[in-house]
């Protein structure tokens, strides 16, 4: 069995063809789709782009694996998505980047050039093409061809729409997994991670103008003032969060969106080809999702960040060949941590003790199963009151009373600021998230249902282990009809 595992950086879960977009193209989603499962109500744990694919590599939730920021460094020791791959026999391949920052306990000194930033690779994986933020090695494939690139990324992207989509950033990572899979046996395993369609607004070559802005929808508009939490208000205060307020400027800043979304998604046909040529794709197991979403306007807001579900609601498809449950959609709540175990499952390995998800098998062959009844993510939102000042732990906790939590239930979704204040909107009555519950049951409900969330999911690798006599055991079973109990009896 293959593993094709693709990831499409800042990709909403509402804006493909298989989700019900009424304009955005993209067959090549919708035919994974068709052959696969799609998760209709898919979410990132986490943004931006470090804390989003740590959740995803290490199927831990933010609270546990603590990447709270673009730069924090990933903790030594934690199991992931390429070292689970090894266990397996594979030799994961990585094409584009993970964001994933050295643990300092790891680099060789103060000068190690690993802590300048965290565009590490997640450990475990071999490298096929490496794109750190830069995009050195496209810029350079774009000059040897002739053209003019301004050096950095964002300059390089915005250039896109002059060049034809097939020198895209999409199209160069696809060329090179295609040469590379040209080289290999059955049995690869590759990790495609797409930067599109991430901003800056611009798509590549004629899907530049595949879209009418005059088509395109307007955004869910901002609350009003008096209802709005103070966090949403200084959100709309920074320039590169807030939207354009002009309509044309909102309608081609989708536009583009759109576009490079459709570009994305043909640019994985190429690949999809490749491997058909190959008489393989009935034997890859092939997983798209992305890191987090995109505000794309609404609520007033651009990029990812905050509480609003469309930094965090986001494509989710799992196509094994080897499934009797093709074209199945699955409306209950699925989660990225969830995809490490059921990866591990698929791969006939242990799932890591750390995963906060649960293995999506049995949800697969019957969508009423008992499962999760929310999905939950959380946001670090420190960088908005840093400032030139770095308090310093654990005299100083000012840092770590600027994060939310979460809970989105198929009634409410609430949402816990650290100061104490909270938010719960009332999904059944307003679906766009601008209309509060002021029945205080549910509200404590919702609450409760948070708390024991957090409960159920400290971290367990060393907890549910005893040491005793001759080796480590496990915690015994519960007594009939009562507590569980220690066992105190020497180990065989």
């Amino acid at each position: 069995m293959n593993v094709l595992f693709v990831t499409l950086d800042q990709f909403r879960g509402d804006t493909y063809g298989a989700a019900g977009h009424p304009l955005v193209k993209t067959p090549t989603l919708d035919r994974i789709a068709r052959e696969g499962v799609r998760l209709e109500r898919h979410y990132s744990q986490a943004a931006p782009c470090a804390p989003g694919r740590a959740a995803l590599y290490t199927g831990m939730y933010q609270m546990n694996n603590r990447v709270v920021a673009n730069g924090t460094p990933l903790a030594e020791g934690l199991d992931n998505l390429a070292l689970v791959a090894r266990r397996a026999g594979y030799d994961p391949t990585l094409f584009g980047y993970t964001d994933q920052g050295l643990d300092p306990n790891q680099a060789e000194g103060i000068d190690d050039p690993r802590l300048d930033g965290y565009h590490g690779i997640l450990p475990g994986f071999s490298v096929g093409l490496y794109l750190p933020e830069s995009q050195a090695g496209w810029i350079q494939y774009l000059r040897a061809k002739g053209y003019e690139v301004a050096s950095g990324w964002e300059p390089s992207l915005r250039g896109e729409p002059s060049r034809p989509a097939e020198d895209s950033l999409s199209g160069f990572l696809s060329t090179r997994f295609i040469e590379w899979l040209a080289t290999q046996e059955s049995g690869w395993f590759a990790h495609l991670s797409y930067l599109r369609p991430h901003p800056p607004y611009a798509a590549a070559g004629e899907y530049a103008t595949m879209y009418d802005p005059a088509d395109v929808d307007l955004p869910i508009a901002p609350a009003d003032k008096d209802r709005r939490h103070p966090l949403h208000e200084i959100a709309l205060a920074v320039p590169e969060s807030a939207a354009p307020t002009d309509v044309d400027e909102i309608r081609f800043l989708r536009a583009q969106y759109y576009g490079m979304i459709s570009e994305v998604d043909a640019q994985l046909g190429r690949v999809v080809s490749a491997i058909e040529a190959r008489n393989e794709w009935d034997d890859t197991l092939v997983v798209v999702t992305s890191d987090h979403g995109e505000q794309l306007g609404d609520h007033g807001l651009v990029e990812k960040l905050g509480f609003f579900p469309q930094s965090y609601h986001i494509l989710g498809l799992w196509r094994d060949p080897r499934s009797p449950f093709a074209g199945r959609s699955i409306r209950a709540f699925s989660e990225n941590v969830d995809l490490l175990p059921t990866l591990a499952d698929a791969l006939s390995v242990d799932q890591p003790a750390q995963c906060d998800g649960r293995s999506l098998a049995p949800l697969f062959a019957d969508d009423t199963v008992e499962w999760r009844r929310a999905a939950h993510y959380e946001w670090d939102f420190r960088e908005f009151w840093i400032g030139d000042h770095t308090p310093r732990w654990p005299v100083d906790r000012t840092l770590s009373r600027h994060n939310l939590a979460v809970s989105v239930s198929d009634e409410l979704s609430y949402v816990q600021f650290s100061d104490g204040s909270f938010k719960c909107f009332d999904l059944v009555a307003d679906p766009t998230w601008r209309t509060e519950c002021d029945d205080t049951d549910r509200v404590l409900a919702a609450a409760q249902e948070q708390l024991v969330w957090r409960q159920q999911h400290l971290r367990r690798e060393l907890t549910d282990m005893l040491l005793r006599p001759n080796r480590p055991g496990r915690w015994p079973a519960p007594f009939a009809g009562g507590l569980s109990s220690p066992d105190r009896s020497p180990a065989p």
